[in-house]
């Protein structure tokens, strides 16, 4: 049986790539758990993801429509954005969900904690559960052309299971959503 607490994998030496204020790219020389000597890059990001599943008193939920240029496709997502590294996730999930759809939350419940691709980085991201939902103005940043839907939160998951929403922390937020509110 395999150590949990032992890492297999030794780094030789570390070359940071390319920084900018969201990433650092880096490539290690590294032994891997074989004893063969090889290459890791490691993507380090500077901000923790944050994910919101918004439901209302009628279990219908909010999803968030854009362009996201690295797939080069429009993606539907739960409202999420990023917290700088050392600042609360909550209050960063409470300020996306504000400034995305407008909408403010009496009480949130930490529903997931989730590493989005953690054999090539080292992102992190926690979904929240919002509710006790009250209307408001939204406040799109200036890199958002957001279009904003509300759906029955079984409609969402019907979208995730036609691959319809491809997004990981969107997938993850709404599955386990509609499994503690059981829809």
């Amino acid at each position: 049986m395999q150590n949990e607490q032992h890492n297999p994998w030794q780094t030789l030496s570390t070359e940071h790539k390319y920084d900018n204020p969201w990433i650092r790219v880096q490539e290690n020389q590294v032994l891997n758990p074989g004893g063969g000597k090889g290459i890791y890059g490691v993507v380090h990001f500077k901000n923790k993801a944050t994910g919101v599943v918004p439901v209302d008193e009628e279990g219908y939920t909010w999803l968030v429509g854009q362009y996201r240029y690295p797939l080069n496709e429009y993606s539907w997502e739960i409202p999420e954005g990023g917290a700088p590294l050392g600042t609360d996730p909550l209050a960063a999930a409470k300020r996306e969900l504000k400034e995305e759809t407008g909408l403010e939350a009496d009480q949130w419940t930490l529903i997931s904690r989730i590493h989005t691709s953690n054999s090539v980085c080292d992102e992190e991201g926690f979904v929240f559960l919002a509710q006790g939902l009250r209307h408001g103005e939204s406040q799109p940043e200036e890199t958002e052309a957001l279009a904003v839907r509300r759906l029955p939160l079984r409609e969402a998951v019907d979208m995730v299971m036609r691959n319809q929403i491809t997004d990981g922390i969107s997938i993850a937020g709404l599955l386990k959503a509609a499994i503690l509110l059981g829809v």
